[in-house]
């Protein structure tokens, strides 16, 4: 699997790479990545696998997405990148299996409101796929009209304007991410591999949303068994999209995770 694209927000050697969450895409992180970058941080913003402007695949696989991470890293920046990978839902479970499979290159782990196994709360997406697979693209005029055809189905207008950030006009209106196998594999999505790789022994950032369910303290043992340097912080009156709920809490919570990572140096 190879193709990713991937967007660099600042210039010069990155300290963070973003990876996103189902149906989401690197520039869902744009906003959070320019504070950091004014901050003399810059970061890489991933598009992964089946989303966005990265190639399609034929079947889903969690530990293919993060090889396909760990490549375009090496690729970009070679084996000494030591980047802060940074994943919030799907793309922190690829977060994750990128830092167990390729320590050396990450050299600080943030997992986003989500855990090392089964997250059944992807069922709630079964009703979105439903409805993108309802809209009628060929007799479709314009991206309101999309809007509106999908409010019965979508109430949520956030939500709503989430999925249709999916929805393209080249050559006729279309969906950008591979639907169909992304549609299909909600239960490989919202599953975990088996894992043979030895912990990951760098520090880990464990930013669980107050509001969401999908980290609970049931999770907690896998993760540290997995993760044994990391630390869990809850992000008051935040849901499941953290970083969209809370942006300054996030920014700085990964900001000082930054300096503890790799201080800066001082003159």
């Amino acid at each position: 699997m190879s193709g990713l694209y991937t967007e660099l927000v600042g210039s010069g050697r990155p300290r963070f790479a973003f990876l996103h969450g189902l149906f989401g895409r690197g520039r869902n992180w744009t906003q959070l990545a320019r504070q950091l970058d004014e901050a003399g941080m810059p970061a890489v913003l991933f598009d992964l696998p089946d989303h966005g402007r990265s190639a399609w695949s034929s079947r889903f696989s969690y530990p293919a997405m993060a090889d396909a991470v760990a490549e375009e890293i090496d690729l970009r920046l070679g084996s000494a990148a030591q980047l802060i990978l940074v994943g919030h839902s799907m793309g922190g479970k690829v977060a994750m299996l990128t830092a167990l499979a390729h320590p050396e290159l990450v050299a600080g782990l943030v997992v986003v409101d989500i855990a090392p196994g089964r997250s059944d709360q992807v069922d709630t997406f079964t009703p979105l796929v439903a409805a993108m697979r309802s809209l009628d693209l060929d007799t479709l005029d314009s991206r309101a009209e999309a809007d509106q055809r999908l409010r019965d189905q979508v109430p949520d207008d956030a939500v709503r304007l989430f999925l249709l950030q999916n929805l393209r006009r080249k050559g006729g209106w279309h969906w950008q991410p591979n639907l169909a196998l992304l549609g299909n594999s909600l239960d490989a999505i919202g599953g975990w591999p088996d894992v043979t790789a030895a912990p990951y022994p760098g520090p880990v950032l464990w930013l669980a949303g107050e509001r969401s369910g999908y980290v609970r303290p049931v999770h907690d043992a896998a993760m540290r068994e997995l993760f044994p340097a990391v630390r869990k912080v809850v992000v008051p009156g935040a849901g499941h999209w953290v970083h969209a709920d809370a942006p300054e809490f996030t920014f700085e919570a990964l900001r000082d995770f930054a300096e503890q990572v790799s201080p800066p140096s001082r003159p």
